[in-house]
């Protein structure tokens, strides 16, 4: 698995626990939706930090937590 994909998934497991849609997500966390549909699209091969930080602040939770999965436990590839 990729990185990308791994922050694909994250985002929309986060999504789901959060009871939001992705495009409420961004609107919300003040990126802009097409960078989110990037992302959980993986057309985004490096994912910003930035972008993270501001998704885990919109939903209260520390970076850490974002990565606190086992999506990102493995090794990736490239």
């Amino acid at each position: 698995m990729y990185f990308k994909e791994a922050v694909s998934i994250r985002i929309l497991e986060l999504c789901n626990e959060y009871n939001y849609s992705p495009n409420r997500l961004a609107e919300q966390s003040r990126i802009a939706p097409s960078t989110l549909n990037d992302l959980i699209n993986k057309n985004i091969e490096n994912p910003s930090a930035l972008v993270i930080h501001k998704i885990c602040k919109k939903l209260n939770i520390e970076t850490m937590d974002f990565f606190d999965s086992d999506l990102f436990r493995v090794n990736f590839d490239d």
